[in-house]
């Protein structure tokens, strides 16, 4: 049998006044589109800004990127090359993400695998839909059509178009943001810790 990891979601419930925080980022009808990585290839963080770039088109929106490693150059090229850059901050690490996640409105995860997709469980702690590729285990932790939309690794197209789908308006955004919140929920420590407890005295009772 296999134990989800777990997430402590009273962590991500403050209830802290972020507004000035985004109001730094974007305008009151703009929206905030966020991806945090440790910008590896295996990341495709290149799609996030072709995910990006093709929204931006469509929707008033910016981009956050959290986070640091060896593909940043070569983004803060691709950036210049779509002509974004005005509309794209790169953060570089940061401690509380928690609450740069709380002020987002789609989390973009192109990964081409994730073991689990911890990140995007993070985010939908934070309330925010995430937008993944189905690879690997993230499709056990964003549940299409619930929290968010799962692609194809590469199809940077059918992203855009589920990321325009969350954000086309605010009761669209706001149920998928409570989607997120409710399957993020499934993964919570008190719910999971006693799973691998049940497994821990188990195993125990066995070996007597």
């Amino acid at each position: 049998e296999v134990i989800p990891n777990f997430i402590c979601l009273e962590q991500y419930n403050s209830n802290e006044d972020t507004s000035e925080l985004r109001n730094s980022f974007a305008t009151s009808d703009e929206k905030i589109l966020i991806h945090v990585s440790n910008f590896r290839k295996v990341k495709r963080t290149e799609d996030v800004l072709r995910v990006f770039d093709i929204v931006r088109k469509q929707k008033p929106v910016k981009l956050l990127m959290v986070g640091d490693g060896p593909e940043r150059s070569r983004l803060e090229q691709l950036c210049r090359e779509l002509n974004v850059c005005h509309l794209v901050k790169f953060l570089g690490k940061v401690k509380d993400t928690e609450r740069i996640l709380s002020i987002s409105d789609v989390f973009i995860l192109p990964s081409e695998s994730e073991s689990f997709g911890l990140a995007a469980l993070e985010a939908m702690a934070a309330r925010t839909p995430v937008i993944s590729t189905n690879t690997g285990g993230i499709p056990e932790v964003n549940k299409n059509e619930v929290s968010g939309f799962l692609s194809n690794v590469g199809d940077v197209k059918s992203m855009a178009e589920n990321t325009l789908k969350i954000i086309k308006d605010d009761q669209t955004l706001t149920k998928f943001k409570a989607g997120a919140y409710k399957q993020a929920k499934i993964f919570d420590i008190h719910t999971v810790l006693p799973q691998y407890e049940e497994l821990y005295n188990r195993l125990v009772a066995k070996s007597l």
